[in-house]
């Protein structure tokens, strides 16, 4: 991913879109064959010395692409073809090699991105399955709730990267867009034929524009990154829950020689967890930013170049590396499902209050009064520290039978529809070649 950003890649592009620029112009005949082929075998190695070729032109023009061209131009010259030289650029307007070029990086960056999204969707696929009745406590505003699995939160955590899946790839269908339609987008200086020449060699679509590509575009890919960011969050900040000391259902790997404090030799900590989760608010930082550059004055100023310097690389390289982590971070998971199962009993019962509630009203109660009945003996048995059926049993008000009651009890009965999860997980499409998590 660094690759792509880097000076050497970003000017090697822009080299690129010019020769193939030079070209389009001789297949209309307006550059000599001759010329267009010379421009191209003479044309610099972009390489190190390039770049700091292009940095100390920019001194002088205070433009880095009339720099560019012009360390361009020089460098054709130099090499015995002036005539070839001169028309680098030709009817171009900077926008046109730039904004070309940032759509063709962004393109190949989301390529890498739905490359490590189908890893973590893989894995998350395979964790969901190996803990399918992997029963644990489900929690509400922090409460214990209702029975659950742990394979089902997994499995929903793998439906919502799924959706970052499909968000991806539509944000890859939005930048992989070019235009070189010069000054203000009307063509007055550029043939309609040299866009959809240099686009189709780039695989790009070409698409009218003013003299910049629109930047919902940009503000597009930004949120499929930023989305990414906040469902990994999402996995993150329930992973360091269930790691607190009072929870300890489920650990991050922790490898031989780490350490987890410098002060407490027994500390395990969630960092990873907790790196991810910070890491989501820059995205979601960059993608504010990105909004902020939809709206520039009248067909163009450059109010959104600098941002976008920093902004598009950084949030390529950050969704890129939080996908990949997380991957591994799920992939080493140390699950306790011994712990889940005595915190789920561990408040007497209470979590089945709800069939407990369905049962009387089925028996013949109203509602109301059935829900004051549960409630009672369930603070009591809260606040008492005593099982919740045996305070039920002991309840003249209850009727149902005994067996009514073991079914209300029944873990089995809680868990029975889960199923209908794991029938959407099955539609999730993995390669083949994915890890097995």
């Amino acid at each position: 991913m660094a690759a792509i950003f880097s000076d050497t890649a970003r000017l090697g592009r822009w080299l690129e879109i010019e020769l193939l620029a030079t070209e389009a112009w001789s297949a209309l005949g307006v550059v000599p064959s001759p010329d267009a082929a010379r421009a191209r075998s003479l044309a610099p190695v972009v390489d190190d010395a390039f770049v700091a070729a292009c940095a100390e032109r920019e001194r002088v023009t205070d433009h880095d692409v009339a720099a560019f061209v012009d360390v361009v131009q020089a460098a054709i010259a130099d090499a015995g073809a002036p005539d070839a030289a001169k028309w680098i650029h030709y009817g171009l307007t900077s926008s046109d090699v730039v904004d070309t070029a940032w759509c063709w990086m962004l393109r190949d960056a989301a390529e890498l991105l739905l490359a490590a999204s189908d890893g973590l969707v893989a894995t998350l696929k395979a964790t969901a399955l190996r803990h399918r009745d992997t029963a644990m406590i489900g929690r509400t505003h922090g409460i214990h709730a209702e029975p659950t699995t742990f394979g089902t939160k997994v499995a929903l955590w793998c439906l919502q990267a799924d959706r970052d899946r499909t968000r991806l790839r539509s944000a890859r269908e939005a930048v992989a867009v070019g235009k070189l339609s010069g000054a203000v987008g009307t063509y007055a200086n550029v043939d309609p034929f040299v866009e959809r020449h240099v686009c189709a060699a780039l695989g790009l679509t070409p698409v009218p524009a003013t003299q910049v590509i629109a930047r919902d575009r940009h503000a597009e890919y930004l949120w499929a990154c930023a989305s990414v960011g906040a469902t990994i969050e999402l996995i993150a900040v329930e992973l360091r829950h269930l790691q607190r000391t009072e929870v300890r259902e489920v650990e991050e790997g922790f490898a031989a020689g780490q350490k987890g404090s410098s002060a407490m030799p027994h500390k395990r900590n969630p960092i990873t967890a907790e790196r991810l989760a910070g890491l989501a608010r820059i995205l979601r930082g960059n993608l504010v930013a990105g909004l902020e550059d939809v709206a520039l004055w009248h067909e163009r100023d450059i109010s959104h170049s600098s941002v976008e310097r920093v902004i598009l690389p950084d949030s390529s390289l950050l969704a890129y590396y939080v996908l990949r982590t997380a991957d591994r971070l799920v992939t080493a998971l140390q699950v306790s499902p011994e712990r889940m199962l005595a915190n789920l009993w561990s408040s007497h019962g209470l979590v089945f209050s709800q069939p407990v509630l369905l049962a009387l009203v089925a028996g013949g109660l109203s509602r109301d009064a059935a829900y004051r009945i549960v409630q009672e003996d369930a603070m009591r048995a809260w606040d008492e520290g005593v099982s919740f059926r045996s305070l039920l049993e002991k309840d003249e008000r209850v009727t149902i039978s005994p067996d009514a009651l073991d079914e209300a009890f029944s873990l089995e009965r809680s868990l029975r529809h889960i199923g209908a999860v794991f029938d959407a997980l099955d539609a999730v499409e993995t390669p083949d070649a994915a890890g097995a998590g």
